[in-house]
């Protein structure tokens, strides 16, 4: 079966220049935007400028992860049709580099100015935070940080390492050793980024607490990352570089991908919502009650629209999901919901008022800038699919009934 990718021969990619100019002007955006936003910062500590910041960095780690969780799901179910669409997934793991550079920096200068626990006499006056401490401390969250990176770059670098090694060789024993690793990485993931989510967004507030705060992260995880894979999948179709290769049947698997995730994704919304509406405990509840009032309400509304609604209605009709346009369309739509919702997490447990800054947004533009940088020179230094894979032959062959 190896030998059926043999005779595979993708496009090779190139970016234009179109689009390395577009990359490098995020990149300068951004910067500019975290120097002037620093400097014209007014509010205490600085926070307004490293909200942004956290979010921006959130959102591009939770895609590098969710390529990467994509990428173990396939192996770990012996997926044959999702074989060309996965080096998509595999690109968006060189982030892990940056985005340690990215954790270093918001530890060292932003972490004390965002998370009141992290000062001992906020936590020797508040029973709640000093019950709370032996997890929420300065130093375990470090060690937290150093394993959770530590161990999604060693699994990144042993999965996609072998995916590249079989390209030289074809030998089916990297695809066996990937079956080995993706399990162990999605044990591991589900503790890790649930951790994660708890540690950098749910400890703003330490008074608070969900149980499903964890799913919750993940259920926006996924669908913006099958939302980012399927824009560039797209794309590269457009661009004549997968002809042969993916077809529409491939998009018609992808976007049943992502209407799946967002009803998975407002059912655990919902659910969370229900069980604190329900318990109407005083712990609990504020959490939503700051959410709905000044401006807060028409964000969370937006959230109901624009992150479950349309996308649940404009993805329902099969035609739709077999064209790549149409769903690069809503899947930008998804992405900047996923924003929306990342700051609706983080900025009412500063700011009472709803308003997204405009040098955040240049932060988040920073961040993308760097995201698509390392993807292109990812894909650029690579070959497109996994050429050699042993079950590239069903996707070839791929067809959805």
């Amino acid at each position: 079966m190896a030998d059926s990718g043999h005779s595979v021969h993708p496009g090779k990619f190139t970016p234009t220049q179109g689009s390395k100019g577009l990359i490098f002007t995020s990149i300068f955006i951004g910067i500019l935007s975290f120097v002037i936003g620093y400097q014209i910062d007014k509010s205490p500590e600085k926070t307004l400028i490293w909200q942004g910041y956290l979010t921006a960095f959130f959102y591009f780690v939770s895609l590098a992860l969710g390529g990467l969780f994509f990428t173990a799901i396939q192996h770990v179910s012996n997926a044959g049709w999702s074989v060309p669409v996965r080096r998509i997934a595999e690109s968006f793991t060189s982030f892990f580099p940056v985005a340690v550079v990215a954790v270093a920096i918001y530890l060292v200068f932003g972490s004390h100015k965002m998370y009141e626990w992290m000062h001992l006499d906020v936590v020797n006056s508040d029973p709640i935070l000093a019950g709370k401490a032996s997890y929420l401390n300065e130093k375990f969250f470090i060690v937290r940080t150093i394993l959770f990176f530590g161990l999604w770059f060693l699994f990144a670098k042993c999965i996609v390492g072998n995916s590249l090694k079989q390209d030289a060789n074809g030998d089916e024993k990297y695809t066996r050793n990937n079956l080995k690793l993706s399990i162990l990485f999605i044990i591991f993931f589900a503790l890790s980024y649930s951790l994660f989510g708890v540690d950098y967004l749910m400890s703003l507030n330490p008074h608070w607490f969900s149980t499903m705060f964890g799913v919750y992260c993940f259920a926006g995880l996924f669908q913006s990352s099958i939302a980012f894979i399927t824009i560039i999948l797209a794309w590269l179709m457009r661009r004549g570089l997968l002809n042969g290769i993916v077809n529409e049947n491939h998009l018609h698997d992808m976007g049943k991908f992502m209407l799946a995730f967002t009803v998975f994704y407002a059912y655990i919304a919902f659910s969370q919502f229900m069980l604190i509406w329900y318990a109407n405990l005083p712990e609990e509840t504020f959490f939503f009650a700051n959410r709905g009032v000044g401006g807060w309400m028409s964000v969370s509304m937006s959230l109901l629209l624009f992150k479950f609604v349309v996308p649940f209605l404009l993805l329902l009709p099969k035609a739709v999901k077999r064209d790549g346009m149409y769903l690069s369309r809503v899947g930008i739509l998804i992405l900047i919901m996923q924003y929306v919702d990342l700051y609706w997490l983080i900025s009412p447990n500063f700011s009472e008022t709803a308003f997204f800054p405009i040098w955040g947004i240049g932060i988040f533009f920073g961040f993308l800038g760097v995201f698509l940088f390392v993807v292109t020179k990812f894909l650029e230094k690579n070959n497109i699919i996994p050429i050699k894979d042993p079950r590239l032959h069903e996707a070839l062959h791929h067809h959805v009934y």
